[in-house]
């Protein structure tokens, strides 16, 4: 057994973004990275599942844990099927209840770990209440949570009512009451993605994740990595946006999810004594 030299400080295991599109980014570069796991949130099931199950001596998927959403489900001419950054299959545009289970069924035999849900009326149509909820409750029989996309006034709030167990950007339309607020810190997590926002959008983002933070809410970190040029690893602007929502230190670290450092294949990271910042972790070559 390799002996490891001694060091002052908190080993931990590579840390977890929880929201990331590993088409529009080259994957490669997560071998190099302190990510120890990440969750692709809309992608060509197909190509994703294949990084999952990519044999150990390719060293680009070994050391990166994956989880996949699989592909958006979407309303026929919903977002994001008319973005040119969309990659073929990334997308199943659902008519009727028949669309989507079979959709659900697509992306839970491929192997997804949750499915993802559009629902951004900035940008064309979104389920109706009736239609989410039955979405919501096909990936609940296979025990699956939905992952919303929620953008456009009100559809943070809706969606959750609906079931969405996780918010794939906190909210950034527009600013939640504080009642909204507390009712949501009781029921679903928000993935931050803070760091992908203009000025205006960041401000409302921010001031919600603090005060929802603030209300016990659980707050995970996520880059939308891929879009625009995000690094394939842990995002400077991401961890400083959280610590300006008042997201500093263990709770910093709780919204990282460091993966198990024991595991033959993990990123092993050091935290110096008495520095909880994880961009100051070292790399321990292991």
């Amino acid at each position: 057994m390799q002996t490891l030299p001694h060091e002052d400080g908190t080993v931990i295991g590579g840390f977890t973004d929880h929201h990331v599109h590993l088409q529009l980014v080259d994957h490669t570069l997560l071998a190099g990275s302190r990510l120890g796991r990440v969750v692709d949130l809309g992608g060509n099931p197909r190509f994703v599942s294949s990084l999952c199950s990519s044999p150990d001596d390719q060293s680009h998927v070994r050391r990166t844990s994956i989880e996949f959403a699989g592909a958006f489900l979407t309303p026929v001419g919903g977002y994001p099927s008319d973005r040119s950054w969309a990659p073929a299959g990334s997308f199943r545009e659902i008519a009727d209840r028949a669309d989507a289970a079979s959709a659900v069924a697509e992306m839970a035999d491929a192997g997804a770990s949750r499915i993802k849900v559009a629902s951004n009326s900035t940008a064309g149509p979104v389920f109706d209440d009736d239609m989410f909820r039955a979405i919501v409750g096909l990936s609940a029989a296979r025990g699956l949570p939905v992952v919303a996309h929620a953008e456009g006034v009100g559809e943070a709030q809706r969606t959750v009512r609906l079931g969405a167990a996780i918010l794939a950007h906190a909210p950034f339309t527009e600013r939640l009451s504080d009642h909204e607020i507390g009712e949501q810190a009781a029921s679903v997590s928000w993935i931050s993605t803070l760091s992908i926002h203009d000025e205006a959008a960041l401000a409302t983002a921010i001031d919600n994740v603090r005060r929802f933070h603030a209300a016990g809410g659980a707050v995970l970190y996520g880059t939308d990595m891929g879009n625009g040029p995000t690094p394939v690893d842990l995002n400077r602007y991401e961890i400083d946006a959280l610590r300006e929502a008042g997201i500093d230190g263990a709770d910093l670290l709780r919204a990282l999810d460091p993966v198990d450092p024991s595991h033959p294949a993990s990123v092993r990271l050091l935290l110096p004594a008495g520095d909880a910042d994880p961009l100051h972790a070292q790399i321990l070559k292991v």
